[in-house]
């Protein structure tokens, strides 16, 4: 099953080219405030799920080419990271990190956008802006210690993925956290329809041209060890996602750039690199003056 949110916050369930609208399964109004209407449907996916099945196959259409997709979670409780969780991607970039020695970080939650959202990148002229191409975990059951036994069993489903990172050497959370820098779309395959989330192709194309292709069978830390790390830590909850790792290729992004994120049985997208204004703060000012001498 595919699930969407479109159209300001309505869910529909995505059937090739085609998508019903069953926002009304939800208990939580769509335009509520905190405006979680997708998260409650998300918890309760398994005792709706012969509903939506049934929605699926009698309710009616419109053309998926007709609404504005976007981001398929909206308001996540957390949004978790796994840093260097490539070999290839840790060789890249020279790192001593490891995602089974340093674990996770977060990202801020108002970094997520859709797949009909531009990237916008900061005014930062020193800097470069650089792509990275990962799978997305959907929870849909609330969890605190869960075992690798039962991690799959957490999970409502998967999406496309990309982290947008600034790079440099300010705190990794701010650098990653601007406004659009988690695409996430264009919607959530449920879990039982990835038969193995450790053993998918992905790619990204920039203008497409291939910059990034590997199989998650490369992680460092797989789906389930991630669920079972977090959890040692934190309580998960329904609609919380994890951003998987990026592998080896990753690069910088301009104004006028398209971005395209494909995962093998998950879907891809394709979204655009725009200029934004503003960005700049004291850390990267810093930097700066550090670099050209000033000091403080």
């Amino acid at each position: 099953m595919r699930i969407a949110r479109y159209d300001g916050g309505r869910i529909g369930l995505v059937d090739g080219e085609e998508i019903v609208e069953v926002t009304d399964l939800s208990p939580v109004p769509l335009g509520s405030w905190p405006p979680v209407t997708e998260i409650a449907l998300y918890a309760r996916f398994d005792q709706l799920r012969p509903e939506l099945e049934r929605r699926l196959a009698t309710g009616a259409r419109v053309a998926l080419a007709s609404v504005r997709l976007e981001s398929p979670v909206g308001w996540p409780h957390q949004l978790l990271a796994y840093p260097a969780n490539y070999q290839a991607h840790r060789e890249e970039m020279n790192s001593p990190n490891r995602a089974d020695k340093n674990g996770f970080f977060l990202k801020a939650t108002s970094s997520l956008s859709g797949p009909r959202d531009p990237i916008v990148l900061p005014e930062l002229a020193d800097r470069e802006v650089h792509h990275e191409c990962e799978l997305a975990i959907v929870i849909g059951r609330r969890g605190r210690h869960v075992s690798r036994e039962d991690a799959l069993d957490h999970i409502l489903g998967y999406s496309c993925l990309i982290d947008v990172t600034v790079r440099g050497t300010e705190e990794r959370v701010m650098r990653k956290s601007y406004d659009t820098f988690t695409p996430l779309g264009p919607w959530i395959v449920t879990r039982d329809e990835i038969p193995d989330p450790d053993d998918l192709d992905l790619w990204l194309l920039v203008n497409g041209e291939v910059r990034q292709r590997a199989n998650t069978r490369d992680l460092l830390v797989d789906v389930r060890g991630m669920i079972e790390l977090a959890t040692s830590v934190t309580t998960l909850e329904p609609g919380d996602v994890i951003a998987t790792g990026t592998p080896s290729g990753v690069g910088p992004i301009r104004p006028g750039d398209e971005v395209r994120i494909h995962v093998a049985g998950v879907g891809e997208m394709t979204v655009a690199v725009v200029q934004g204004r503003g960005g700049s703060n004291i850390a990267f000012e810093y930097a700066a003056r550090t670099a050209a001498g000033g000091g403080r």
